[in-house]
């Protein structure tokens, strides 16, 4: 596997540089469920029929290489500040294109991508959801090739350093 490509961080910003929510379109996940009902409520949600083999639930969590970005930012008074947001590391696939990766255990992050790969935990429906809308694919446990890290300790450190 290659190294990372870049952050799409600006599709987060607007025309003016200020930070906006992207909309976020129907998961496609629902499409792999059997008969699955428009709308559900908080009652029949046990009542759900599960999804097809090999297709993990709507909210499995899985641990995903990410780590946090701040963008200047001025707010309606005029005070300059850091507006938090979560960057997601996205990657070249041969076959698949710009991928995202999640992993279903915290051990298989650090195995594929080293220790000192920054994480974060996160539902994989709102995870699949948000990536489709970059035409971004998201591998689940992926086989990444070894010695391969996008983060050692040190480029830890430095960030730490960055952001403070």
């Amino acid at each position: 596997m290659d190294g990372p490509i870049g952050s799409r961080i600006l599709d987060y910003t607007g025309p003016d540089g200020a930070p906006q929510a992207p909309q976020v379109p129907r998961s496609r996940l629902l499409d792999y469920a059997e008969d699955a009902p428009p709308a559900r409520t908080e009652a029949d949600a046990d009542a759900r029929p599960g999804p097809k083999p090999g297709v993990p639930p709507y909210h499995t969590p899985v641990f995903v290489p990410a780590h946090p970005r701040y963008v200047e930012a001025v707010d309606a008074e005029g005070r300059a500040g850091r507006v938090p947001f979560v960057a997601y590391e996205l990657f070249a696939h041969p076959t698949a294109g710009t991928v995202a990766f999640a992993f279903t255990t915290p051990a298989r992050l650090v195995a594929a991508l080293g220790e000192a790969q920054p994480w974060i935990a996160a539902s994989i429906g709102p995870l699949a959801e948000g990536m489709r809308e970059h035409g971004v694919t998201v591998l689940l446990d992926p086989r990444v090739a070894g010695g391969q890290h996008n983060w050692r300790p040190e480029d830890l450190a430095a960030y730490a350093r960055e952001v403070r």
